[in-house]
């Protein structure tokens, strides 16, 4: 079974991460600062490529930022490519200045 969980230390560090059984096949660096939330990399295990894990933590992420009400700051090329791909789906969260 697949877990998607989140783990940000008190300073605003950490990630998003799946795992399955005791395996880590994902994850997405973040930072919170203030009301914004940065992702700085996705990264998918090679064996685990091709089945939609970036998205689905991509929708963690987002989940979280609105629920938070944070602003996202996509470093991650993943994040910005996907932002810019589907503008209208993330509008509400996107901080492009």
């Amino acid at each position: 079974m697949k877990e998607i969980l989140q783990a940000i230390d008190e300073k605003g560090y950490g990630h998003f991460y799946i795992m399955e059984s005791d395996e880590r096949l994902g994850e997405m660096e973040v930072s919170i600062s203030g009301s914004n939330l940065t992702v700085y990399h996705t990264e998918v295990a090679e064996k685990a490529e091709g089945k939609g894990y970036a998205k689905m933590l991509l929708n963690e992420m987002v989940g979280y930022a609105r629920k938070n009400g944070l602003k996202v700051i996509p470093l991650c090329p993943y994040v910005h490519a996907q932002f810019k791909r589907h503008p209208e789906e993330y509008a509400d969260v996107w901080n492009k200045e």
